[in-house]
Protein backbone atom coordinates (compact mmCIF):
# COMPACT_ATOMS: atom_id res chain seq x y z
CA UNK A 1 0.00 0.00 0.00
CA UNK A 2 1.43 3.60 -0.81
CA UNK A 3 2.16 6.13 1.70
CA UNK A 4 -0.79 7.88 0.43
CA UNK A 5 -3.00 5.65 0.39
CA UNK A 6 -3.02 4.83 4.29
CA UNK A 7 -2.77 8.23 5.01
CA UNK A 8 -6.26 8.69 3.61
CA UNK A 9 -7.24 5.49 5.23
CA UNK A 10 -6.35 6.55 8.45
CA UNK A 11 -7.91 10.16 7.62
CA UNK A 12 -10.91 8.21 6.75
CA UNK A 13 -11.13 6.42 9.90
CA UNK A 14 -10.70 9.13 12.13
CA UNK A 15 -13.48 10.90 10.43
CA UNK A 16 -15.84 7.93 10.70
CA UNK A 17 -15.07 7.45 14.10
CA UNK A 18 -16.06 10.96 14.85
CA UNK A 19 -19.35 10.30 13.31
CA UNK A 20 -20.36 7.39 14.84
CA UNK A 21 -19.57 10.03 18.38
CA UNK A 22 -21.96 12.32 16.71
CA UNK A 23 -24.70 10.28 15.54
CA UNK A 24 -24.73 8.23 19.50
CA UNK A 25 -25.04 11.96 20.71
CA UNK A 26 -27.73 13.04 18.22
CA UNK A 27 -29.18 9.94 19.63
CA UNK A 28 -28.97 10.71 22.85
CA UNK A 29 -30.22 14.36 22.62
CA UNK A 30 -33.49 12.85 20.20
CA UNK A 31 -34.02 10.64 22.93
CA UNK A 32 -34.07 13.31 25.51
CA UNK A 33 -35.93 15.49 23.92
CA UNK A 34 -33.45 18.10 22.73
CA UNK A 35 -33.62 18.34 19.04
CA UNK A 36 -31.83 21.30 18.30
CA UNK A 37 -29.40 19.44 19.86
CA UNK A 38 -29.63 16.22 17.95
CA UNK A 39 -29.51 18.39 14.94
CA UNK A 40 -26.83 19.90 15.28
CA UNK A 41 -25.16 16.22 16.34
CA UNK A 42 -26.79 14.60 13.11
CA UNK A 43 -25.50 17.56 10.94
CA UNK A 44 -21.77 16.91 12.12
CA UNK A 45 -21.89 13.24 11.58
CA UNK A 46 -22.73 14.10 8.41
CA UNK A 47 -20.07 16.01 7.39
CA UNK A 48 -17.65 13.72 8.69
CA UNK A 49 -18.96 10.93 6.56
CA UNK A 50 -18.74 12.88 3.74
CA UNK A 51 -14.94 13.70 4.43
CA UNK A 52 -14.66 10.09 5.32
CA UNK A 53 -16.53 9.17 2.10
CA UNK A 54 -13.62 11.58 0.51
CA UNK A 55 -10.72 9.82 1.99
CA UNK A 56 -11.83 6.84 1.19
CA UNK A 57 -12.01 7.17 -2.55
CA UNK A 58 -9.12 8.76 -2.28
CA UNK A 59 -7.09 5.80 -0.49
CA UNK A 60 -9.04 3.37 -3.33
CA UNK A 61 -7.57 5.95 -5.79
CA UNK A 62 -4.28 5.99 -4.97
CA UNK A 63 -4.34 1.94 -4.46
CA UNK A 64 -5.59 2.08 -8.27
CA UNK A 65 -2.75 3.82 -9.38
CA UNK A 66 -0.20 2.13 -7.54
CA UNK A 67 -1.26 -1.14 -8.55
CA UNK A 68 -2.75 -0.75 -11.52
CA UNK A 69 -6.83 -0.36 -12.12
CA UNK A 70 -9.10 -3.52 -13.04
Amino acid sequence: MSKESAEHHNKAAEHYEHAARHHREAAKAHADGEHEHAAHHAHTAHAHDLHGDYHAHEAAKHHAEAHGSK
